[in-house]
């Protein structure tokens, strides 16, 4: 999935270039030339700027005594019945629940909060998390964040505001050189540019872990009123946690994860940017708490405080987790990957695999290693996005020539509906918000689950670090089998072949079965952009 600011910008550059050519039969040279003027400038801006990934980092690792700790005090003894390799697993499908949890979670911090993430939004989500960070911080709580650069132009100052807290550290992972010229940047440096840490991990007091899908951002948590997520965290604790905390540390002292002050142009006084950026997240939050958002939050946070460790499912598990050396082109192709304990999993089935993934990209290896165990009796289903519910139109473009191939083979797809229903939103979202799927998971024979930030694509195989866990529950890997049973026949188009090998959608319109022969709730435009992609020579970097 290409899910970075290069080729975003590039996508819409290029769209908007064939948009206007296609309505006006013309572009005008002068357009072109000014383009190429801003694209002069970009690359001086950008030629002199480096990262220096020496810039001296302080020492720190998880903190391991926290046991007097009240998250340690809450959780002692509940695993005890179990194996020493078993830990506690608690699935978040809800988005008000998975932003009240992460709240409430840092509400609790006494010792340590490391927080690792693609994307940090400046919305009202993500406002409300780095308020709780800084809250802590004031507390005594030590905070490490760990950030990817895709997304955090413009954040510089914050940032720095934010790293000269005495309790809290930021690292970028993988940060562009030039702050001002990023798609020059882009360009010129793209074999390392073009590598992200895609990773999502939470860690409170080294005592309680969330990973899974969600990014922090109003999308995922059901506080947008044009668009939802659909998404998936797990809750971990027990050993587990440890695990999540040595792969953070690893990450963390990574040659990838650089200090603040080794690229970006720092503000004269960061300490007046943290006073300035607390004084507008705190009046933000004054704002949000009037609105019926804000109390379904609190009112979540308060039960999730209260939370029974009877809803943890106790059960043996594996951390499938990239080497941050994956960042590193010379470096990727000897690194530790996901991939392996993922396809170990899935060609282990005996009789069913379902996967979910909202960028779903077999390529003709996946394609046949999916024939292959349909053919050998195990019976493969796939629930990814429709065009219309996909935020990332030019996958789909990657993804549709391999829906005849898996028909054919007798493999079932169902494909998410743009109107889906998605639990957490109806708060806030309106009723014509876009709907898309961004659970990452699948489940094997219903005995075992995977949750994590991996999509089925080349580039979380290849290019992306990626991060999760497999489950061996059959209570969670039926969860995730029966949410699909229940949900797909009103949430998704089921796709098909009908006698004459043409691709059809089987759905519901009102309550009454239909049958469509054209992509789903899309517009013509949308299916000539999937069309135009689908000729391009870019799987390798969907």
């Amino acid at each position: 999935m290409i899910k970075h600011a290069i080729e975003a910008r590039a996508q819409i550059g290029l769209l908007g270039l064939l948009h206007l050519h296609f309505k006006n039969n013309t572009i005008k040279v002068s357009a072109v030339l000014k383009l190429i003027q801003i694209l002069a400038l970009a690359a001086l801006a950008a030629g002199c700027s480096t990262v220096d990934f020496d810039y001296p980092k302080p020492e720190s690792s998880a903190l391991s005594e926290t046991q007097d700790t009240y998250l340690a005090k809450h959780f002692r003894g509940a695993g005890d019945s179990y194996p020493e390799d078993y830990a506690g697993f608690q699935t978040l499908s809800d988005g008000i629940e998975a932003l009240s949890v992460r709240l409430a979670l840092a509400d609790l911090a006494e010792k340590s909060i490391d927080a690792q993430y693609y994307l940090l939004k400046k919305d009202v989500t993500g406002k409300a998390f780095v308020l709780s960070l800084l809250r802590a911080a004031d507390r005594g709580v030590r905070v490490r964040l760990l950030l990817d650069d895709m997304f955090t132009g413009g954040y510089d100052a914050g940032l720095a505001g934010l790293d000269s807290h005495p309790n809290i550290e930021i690292r970028i992972f993988n940060p562009f050189a030039s702050r001002s010229a990023r798609f020059w940047d882009g360009i010129t440096g793209f074999s390392r540019i073009n590598r992200r840490m895609h990773n999502k991990s939470f860690t409170i007091d080294n005592q309680v872990t969330l990973i899974g899908g969600r990014n922090i951002a109003d999308e995922y948590f059901g506080a947008r009123k044009d668009a939802k997520f659909g998404d998936l965290d797990v809750l971990g604790i027990g050993p587990v946690v440890q695990d999540v905390s040595s792969m953070f540390d690893t990450y963390w002292k990574h040659e990838r994860s650089a200090a603040i002050n080794a690229f970006a142009k720092m503000p004269e006084d960061p300490a007046i940017e943290l006073e300035r950026l607390r004084k507008a997240f705190t009046q933000a939050e004054k704002e949000i708490m009037t609105t019926r958002y804000a109390a379904a939050v609190t009112e979540s946070i308060i039960t999730s405080a209260q939370g029974e460790l009877g809803m943890f499912t106790w059960a043996p598990y594996q951390l499938a987790v990239d080497s941050p050396d994956k960042s590193i082109s010379s470096k990727s192709a000897t690194a530790a990957s996901i991939t392996t304990p993922l396809l170990e999993s899935i060609l282990a089935a005996k009789k069913e695999v379902l996967i979910i993934s909202p960028y779903f990209v077999p390529g003709k290896s996946g394609v046949e290693a999916l024939v292959k165990l349909q053919e050998s009796g195990i019976a493969v289903t796939i629930i990814t996005n429709s065009l219309a519910a996909n935020n990332q139109i030019m996958v789909h473009g990657g993804y549709a020539p391999s829906r005849k191939p898996l028909l054919q083979a007798g493999i079932k797809i169902y494909e998410v509906r743009a109107d889906a229903t998605i639990a957490g939103s109806e708060i806030v979202a309106a009723d014509d918000a876009k709907t898309t799927l961004h659970t990452k998971a699948f489940a094997v024979d219903r005995k075992e689950a995977f949750i994590g930030s991996f999509n089925f694509d080349p580039r979380s195989a290849n290019i992306n670090t990626e991060l999760g866990v497999i489950i061996r529950s059959e209570k969670i890997a039926t969860e995730i089998a029966v949410l699909i049973e229940e949900k797909a026949p009103a949430g998704a188009f089921e796709v098909f072949l009908n006698d004459d090998n043409k691709l059809r959608w089987r759905g519901l319109d009102n309550g009454v079965d239909v049958v469509l022969d054209k992509e789903p709730q899309s517009t013509q435009w949308q299916r000539f952009q999937a069309g135009f992609y689908r000729i391009l020579p870019i799987d390798s970097q969907l």
